[in-house]
């Protein structure tokens, strides 16, 4: 017995170093990249300090004088905020996420050498969450990107960010997917994410994402946390996307995106089955926006989508990633399977405009709205005296639609002045609403007619 544990005693001190020497070593990569990453500090002036509203007679005479100063004297107070970014260039232009400098009044960047500077905005982006910085600088120590095939799932990544803002903190793990489509509350999915499990926590938004070999393959944008803290899910922005959008924002300031103006959702098993689709795949057409580029290159509903531009669509997210990245104007050849037989069509691709959220950027197969509609059957319309409507058979989280409180079987007869009497009419209709503008809407909710005002914010 005591040969036994000696022998599995010495089998674990001689193992143990071989597996230690397997992990990598960063602090030469660290000492390398860190000279250009930075911290960035922004203050907003634009929030008024909020003075309880105490209801009528239940503030005692000798007080009321004392709470209606207070009231009347309400200043403005200085909101701050931090995260991270780096240098791309050494004349001083900065790459930063868009929520890091949004509203933005002033905004500082902190080296680790304690240099600081004043940056402006060269141009944002909400989408894909990028801001392009410039600051007055020379001889900076910049960053390189990673080529966009470099990437793959298991490898090694580092992170480094000012998390709850200590500073240039250094956080290592490793890729856990790639291309992760991640709606944002207002439906939009343009960003092929990496997923890592690299501790990210707020103040490392911005910040730079390594891999061993010092480039930049991402840019650490977002956490899935209950708690506010890191859980080992982190999301980061591909360097690819990046390239790109940071070529249109030093250009024009903005980014064009590409645009088809269709609502998408996932083909599962049962879907590729009565489509004679074979295998599930590719993104499912659920409605196609009327005189949209889609509509005029021949796109219908019931239509999926196996390949685009030469890219092959796997998942429904996978398409607005596609189409995104090309330049309004430019020709697509798209491969489509219909009624069971594949067929190739060739289409202009729009531009999505900066107040449009078109149809194509919701994976869930909801509109501007947050809402999947159909057309009302007609022995409903009878029973309930209409002239016609749609029936909302799906409401998205944090939507217009949500906020408005709509639910599932509500039938919508009116949008503003306009009266919907039909599937097309509803989606002009709402192609057309403004933003940031209540408008009111009308529906039936169980035999019973509802005004309620709706509001798409930008």
């Amino acid at each position: 017995m005591l040969k036994r544990l000696f022998f599995v005693s010495v089998l674990f001190l001689i193992t143990l170093p071989t597996a230690q020497a397997q992990l990598p070593d960063f602090t030469a990569l660290v000492e390398d990249v860190s000279p250009a990453v930075v911290k960035i500090n922004t203050v907003s002036r634009g929030s008024k300090v909020q003075v309880p509203q105490l209801p009528e007679g239940q503030i005692p005479d000798i007080f009321r004088d004392f709470f209606e100063q207070r009231q009347r004297q309400q200043k403005s107070r200085p909101a701050r905020s931090m995260g991270s970014g780096f240098v791309i260039s050494e004349d001083g232009y900065i790459l930063t996420n868009h929520h890091v400098i949004e509203n933005a009044d002033e905004i500082q960047v902190l080296f680790a050498d304690r240099q600081e500077y004043v940056a402006s905005v060269v141009g944002s982006d909400r989408r894909s969450d990028l801001a392009l910085l410039k600051i007055k600088g020379d001889n900076l120590p910049t960053l390189e990107f990673a080529p966009s095939d470099s990437l793959k799932v298991g490898a090694w990544v580092l992170a480094i960010g000012s998390p709850f803002g200590l500073d240039y903190s250094v956080t290592a793990g490793i890729v856990s997917a790639i291309g992760r489509s991640i709606p944002t509350p207002k439906g939009e999915n343009y960003v092929p994410f990496i997923q890592t499990d690299v501790a990210i926590n707020p103040g490392n938004s911005g910040g730079p994402l390594f891999d061993l070999e010092g480039r930049v393959v991402g840019i650490n944008s977002q956490i899935y946390s209950r708690s506010g803290g890191s859980i080992g899910l982190s999301f980061a922005i591909p360097a690819s996307v990046a390239i790109e959008v940071i070529e249109q924002l030093k250009t024009n300031g903005q980014v064009q995106r590409g645009w088809l103006g269709v609502a998408i959702q996932d083909v599962n098993k049962s879907l590729a089955e009565s489509l004679q689709l074979g295998t599930p795949q590719g993104a499912l057409i659920n409605a196609v926006e009327p005189n949209s580029p889609a509509e005029k290159g021949g796109i219908k509903p019931g239509d999926v989508i196996v390949r685009f531009n030469g890219q092959a669509i796997i998942e429904s997210g996978d398409l607005p990633h596609v189409v995104g990245m090309m330049t309004p104007g430019d020709a697509a050849k798209v491969e489509i399977f219909r009624e069971g037989k594949r067929k190739k069509l060739t289409m202009k691709v729009g531009s999505l405009d900066s107040d449009r959220l078109g149809m194509a950027e919701s994976s869930d197969g909801t509109d501007r709205l947050g809402l999947m509609v159909e057309p009302v059957e007609g022995s409903e319309l009878r029973t309930l005296r209409l002239r016609g409507g749609v029936s909302i058979t799906r409401v998205s989280p944090d939507s217009a639609g949500a906020e408005a409180m709509l639910r599932a079987g509500d039938i919508i007869v009116q949008l503003g002045y306009s009266r919907i009497d039909d599937f097309d009419e509803y989606n002009q209709v709402i192609a057309e609403l403004p933003t940031d503008t209540p408008v009111a809407i009308r529906f039936y909710r169980q035999g019973r007619a509802i005004f309620r005002t709706i509001e798409i914010t930008e």
